[in-house]
């Protein structure tokens, strides 16, 4: 078989202040124009079935835009006459039992498709293939308990696919993310695997895949590499990653050196850089070792103008001269912090559990705005 595999699209992803003419924020319009663009790939691929591997939605209460595109997706993929499944991420995943799932609506309108969201491990047999899904769980002991079912569920006559969306120990992660689940990739076993949850397409080991994400999240998401797809044929073992185009760049531009140079200089080189700005790019400039007084004296809306080509452009200032008076913890070491902090405070009569992942996903989208 064919399998067209679409990572986390997280639609409802909406960044920067900005809004397209219909006042949508700009930023998620990109991650619904990538998301459709993935599907319309997909389908290019003349595959046997489409596979979403979790995180469509960025919460797991889209909103009605987010719900409605996904919703054409599916009709899309239902009119080309191919099989669908998907698995829930861990950010479209309640983080309470019984509060409804987004992917619940959606199984009952599209009952001819295999969705794995209800926090169990699933078992879908397509013509020749046998799917094991495990959705994001609750906790790393659901989920261990979800792969032991799945690996001890594998057909002996048919190839076995495990679809699951944790963070891989084998994988260095690139910023922390609410609610995951880290496993072990030993524990991965069947005869092919494809991911969700990480944003780059990855190679683990061999028969085990990261799809990679639709769009590009944030600098810290490695805008360089392309987004795209996987295919995996099954009876070849063959997978490859057929890259998307067209998206928004997001680009670092060359850093202005500005240790010792006069504010004239550094102007020009601002202004020099700004110019070089791709049309409708997210683009951010480093001054390294800038003087306090010197970055002042920019004029702000002369590069404002120079840069007019870009979406969104952020300069983002390293000021000589100025220590540290104090050694701040790293944002990355937070939420380790926060639970040792929450482990050790009297919280009865409130939801400790509920106290300690809220914590965990401020902290987690603080890493991402600082990335």
């Amino acid at each position: 078989m064919r399998i067209a595999a679409i990572g986390d699209a997280h639609l409802g992803r909406s960044y920067l202040n900005l809004v397209d003419e219909a006042g949508v924020n700009q930023r998620e319009r990109d991650f619904e124009r990538s998301f459709e663009a993935a599907v319309e790939l997909a389908l290019a691929q003349s595959p046997d079935a489409v596979v979403w591997l979790g995180d469509v939605f960025d919460h797991p209460r889209p909103t009605y835009r987010s719900f409605r595109l996904a919703q054409r997706c599916l009709t899309r993929i239902r009119d080309h006459g191919v099989q669908c499944v998907i698995i829930s991420g861990n950010h479209d995943t309640p983080r309470l039992p019984g509060t409804g799932s987004p992917y619940s609506a959606l199984a009952d309108t599209f009952r001819e498709f295999h969705f794995a969201h209800r926090l169990a491990y699933e078992r879908f047999e397509l013509p020749g293939l046998v799917v094991h899904a495990v959705p994001q769980m609750l906790s790393v002991e659901a989920t261990l308990e979800g792969l032991a079912e799945a690996a001890g569920s594998r057909s002996l006559d048919r190839s076995n696919l495990l679809l699951t969306h944790p963070r891989i120990t084998q994988v260095e992660p690139r910023y922390a993310d609410i609610n995951e689940i880290e496993v072990d990739a030993g524990l991965l076993q069947s005869d092919f695997v494809l991911l969700g949850h990480y944003h780059f397409h990855t190679k683990v080991r061999d028969g085990v895949w990261y799809a990679g994400s639709t769009d590009t999240f944030t600098f810290a998401d490695d805008p360089d590499k392309a987004k795209g797809i996987l295919v995996l044929d099954t009876d070849t073992g063959a997978c490859r990653h057929v890259p998307l185009s067209g998206q928004r760049p997001l680009v670092t531009l060359e850093t202005v050196e500005a240790l010792g140079l006069s504010p004239r200089e550094i102007q020009e080189r601002v202004l020099e850089r700004a110019a070089s700005v791709p049309n409708g790019a997210v683009a951010r400039l480093y001054l390294e070792g800038v003087d306090p007084e010197a970055y002042r004296l920019l004029d702000l809306e002369a590069v404002r103008e120079a840069a007019q080509a870009a979406l969104h452009f952020k300069i983002e200032p390293q000021f000589a001269g100025i220590e540290m008076k104090v050694e701040l913890p790293e944002l990355d070491s937070m939420p380790a912090r926060w639970e040792r902090y929450v482990a050790d405070q009297d919280l009865t009569g409130f939801d400790r559990v509920r106290i300690r992942d809220l914590g965990r996903e401020y902290l987690a989208r603080a890493v991402e705005v600082a990335d």
